[in-house]
């Protein structure tokens, strides 16, 4: 328990650090979301897809409070825990070298930030595709399929068993790679957080030609429509960051170009608008109306 408690609040304290402005700059991560978050809300008011649409839009806050609760204070919760499961992975002989398909030391800083990119989006495209398929999964990830009105913040509105999944995969995904210094993972995250936002902000972005490489706003609009494409049972356009994982494997679709489908899905209607009410949402199934 002391691994679990002395973690947690390590994590409060570096959150604190962050606010205070003590920690360098690349690792601040906390005044960083807060920029790119500014920034591509900037976009939306400027540049809008759905100009009817309000700046604060249905469940702005909601979303916001997402943001924070999601990547810091739910994130210090579990630290502790991901700490005690490093701990036994040690003792049983399991390190990041033992797991490492190849290794990157001798390859340019620019590579190794490359590789580490492609293969974080494709173990996260699969936990993606995991969410939507198995039922259990999809239950929690409802959570971040009832935003009805799209916007930058709705990226980070998820279910908090969310990050469970995903953290230990992303550990995953770095244990792969040998050699790899998980200190300059800070500018991945950076991307990866700036290409989700814009991903879910309502400005219209198609990155042309590299559509096939990069997920976009158009694209992902789709990932939430109400009504999924004939012959997709489960979804479409899993992708993250990158669409080209959507091409290879053919969960690519997008039907039309229309900035005003209805998002959501079937039985939207009974999710809990609050978050208290959301935190509980995935244990039992939903009664049929």
């Amino acid at each position: 328990m002391d691994v679990i408690w002395n973690s947690f609040i390590g994590a409060l304290n570096w959150t604190g650090k962050m606010i205070l402005f003590e920690v360098p700059w690349y690792e601040n991560y906390f005044y960083a979301l807060i920029v790119i978050s500014l920034f591509v809300w900037g976009l939306e008011m400027l540049f809008p897809w759905r100009k009817n649409q309000k700046v604060f839009r249905k469940d702005f806050f909601l979303d916001g409070f997402y943001m924070f609760f999601n990547f810091f204070l739910f994130s210090a919760a579990i630290s502790g825990f991901y700490q005690l499961l490093e701990s036994l992975f040690a003792n049983w002989g399991v390190s990041m070298q033992s797991l490492a398909l190849f290794d990157v030391r001798e390859w340019g800083v620019v590579t190794q930030l490359l590789v580490f990119f492609v293969i974080l989006d494709f173990v996260q495209w699969l936990t993606h595709v995991a969410l939507h398929r198995f039922e259990f999964l999809w239950r929690f990830h409802q959570v971040h399929h009832s935003v009805e009105e799209m916007g930058f913040a709705a990226h980070l509105r998820y279910h908090w068993m969310e990050n469970i999944l995903y953290k230990p995969l992303k550990t995953l995904g770095v244990m792969l790679i040998g050699g790899f210094e998980p200190e300059q993972a800070f500018i991945v995250h950076f991307a990866a957080i700036t290409i989700g936002h814009l991903n879910h902000a309502n400005v219209r972005i198609t990155w042309g030609p590299l559509k096939y490489v990069f997920n976009n706003s158009v694209m992902h609009l789709w990932h939430h429509v109400y009504d999924l494409p004939e012959g997709t049972k489960h979804g479409i356009n899993y992708g993250i960051s990158l669409s080209l994982w959507d091409y290879i494997f053919g969960t690519a679709s997008i039907p039309h170009d229309d900035a005003h489908i209805r998002l959501g899905y079937p039985g939207v209607e009974n999710m809990p608008k609050g978050f208290f009410g959301q935190l509980l949402v995935g244990w039992r199934k939903e009664r049929k109306a």
